[in-house]
């Protein structure tokens, strides 16, 4: 005869067992989704990278990129993960971050033939980050010097006449604001500050588009200050001539020594 009691225990022993067995069944599908994860190839992980590049799904395309690179750092397509994160940062506006993964790109692989590639967005990077020209101009002058750095180390890259075309359109815009510059100090008659800004321009952006412009500009500062310079020699003269007057007007009025 089976008790009340005895069916209790039964069914409880029951519940254990298909507990531990429920458990079994999921750690087994969780390992099993773990083998799934470590048996994409490496070139599969490209392709899921590159398809979610394409969709605009810049984060998860970096996530595969980031594992590519992390799981199989010694094939050869890990390289083209880390371009791969920097296009994604790029791509997603998140320059300073882009800026850093090329930098790091250049720093670990000097002699990748992607190097001019890497270099010509880190240029790019900067100059999405330029601002306008009553603004500091920082961006601007670290465009200029890694596209000046790319054609001058690398003058067969397809890369270079395309910096080329940029770097003339960095140094118009870095003529400009030397232009604004020295149109303000000439407003507020500091002529030799204008004069240098000017004279800059002349030296340093040559067929800038507005080479007879700053040469009118030269011109007339340089006679603002021979002016100037002329108006301050008068003042300092009529200034000896007075001080001469009073040195002679108090001499007449010295009294006479006793004879």
């Amino acid at each position: 005869m089976i008790y009340p009691s005895m069916l209790s225990g039964l069914f409880k022993l029951r519940l254990v067992l298909f507990l531990m067995a429920l458990s079994l069944v999921l750690s087994g599908c969780s390992l099993f989704k773990k083998q799934e994860k470590v048996v994409l190839t490496p070139e599969k992980l490209y392709s899921l990278a590159s398809d979610e590049y394409k969709e605009n799904n810049y984060s998860k395309a970096r996530d595969y990129f980031t594992r590519l690179k992390e799981e199989y750092p010694l094939h050869e397509m890990a390289i083209l993960a880390e371009i791969g994160i920097a296009d994604s940062f790029y791509s997603d506006k998140e320059y300073a971050e882009a800026e850093n993964a090329y930098r790091d790109f250049i720093s670990m692989h000097p002699v990748n033939e992607n190097v001019p590639y890497a270099i010509y967005q880190m240029g790019m990077c900067s100059y999405h980050q330029i601002e306008a020209i009553d603004r500091d101009q920082s961006e601007t002058i670290k465009a200029r010097k890694e596209w000046e750095k790319l054609i001058s180390r690398y003058p067969q890259s397809k890369f270079s006449p395309l910096a080329a075309t940029k770097l003339k359109e960095v140094k118009l815009r870095l003529a400009q604001r030397e232009f604004y510059v020295g149109k303000f100090y000439l407003k507020k008659k500091k002529y030799q500050a204008a004069l240098s800004r000017f004279e800059t321009i002349a030296r340093e952006y040559p067929d800038s588009g507005f080479d007879d412009k700053i040469k009118n500009h030269i011109t007339e500062t340089k006679a603002k200050i021979a002016e100037e310079e002329k108006e301050k020699l008068k003042k300092e003269a009529k200034k000896k001539k007075k001080e001469q007057q009073t040195l002679s007007s108090e001499e007449e009025k010295k009294p006479e020594e006793p004879k």
